[in-house]
């Protein structure tokens, strides 16, 4: 009986595992019909005789972002919000721009690992390991350096130098996610009681008060 029960044990594991990433498509496409009332987990499959090359395709990536923000970085998304025909594939792209003394601020993505590739300039990256280790793990990458964000791990980038710098980033999920640490915590809306935030990070409630009504006012405007 306890031999069967861990069989089953580890069966339910297994399965879960393999329904934690993107489903596998059972065609050679369903590109996302947006336009469908139909709710599902991702997208409902566009008519396949009305599929065209524009549903493969996006362009623009060789244009550089603005970067004239208070992170002083600019993402451009290329998931199946803008590529339909990436619906089921469990892949996408981001290109990264940041301005000198620019970061792309810690964040996770929940649903993807990233592989991130620098075209021009020098990036300081890294991740931290989950509790209770917490490891920052980090390097600094040039033109041509690859590295690699685990899946649901906080990471981030900082350009350290005088010039732009640009990457361009894959995913593996059509539709990654994103959650900015900060923005979350402090600029959540409603907002996070003060006090729970005040004793989680071991400051005074006056710290966290003007943070949320600095991110909040980001957030929600």
């Amino acid at each position: 009986m306890a031999s069967a029960l861990f069989i089953v044990v580890l069966l339910t594991l297994a399965s879960s595992g393999a329904l934690a990433m993107d489903p596998d498509p059972l065609q050679d496409f369903c590109v996302a019909d947006k336009a469908s009332p139909v709710l599902v987990n991702g997208f409902v499959c566009k008519n396949p005789m009305k599929v065209d090359a524009n549903d493969f395709f996006f362009s623009g990536l060789n244009k550089p972002g603005n970067t004239d923000n208070k992170v002083g970085s600019n993402v451009t998304t290329v998931n199946v919000n803008q590529i339909g025909g990436l619906n089921t594939l469990g892949i996408s792209l981001v290109r990264i721009d940041y301005a000198p003394y620019g970061q792309n601020p810690p964040h996770t993505h929940p649903r993807a690992t990233e592989i991130l590739t620098v075209i021009e300039g020098t990036l300081l990256v890294g991740f931290v390991t989950s509790n209770p280790q917490n490891r920052l793990i980090f390097k600094v990458l040039n033109a041509g350096d690859v590295f690699v964000f685990p899946v649901g791990l906080i990471h981030f980038q900082f350009n350290p130098g005088h010039e732009n710098a640009v990457a361009i980033a894959a995913l593996s999920s059509q539709n990654p996610g994103v959650i900015t640490i900060a923005n979350a915590v402090f600029g959540s809306n409603p907002k996070i009681d003060g006090g729970i935030l005040a004793k989680a990070f071991q400051v005074d409630k006056k710290v966290i008060d003007y943070l949320q009504s600095q991110f909040w006012e980001d957030n929600n405007n």
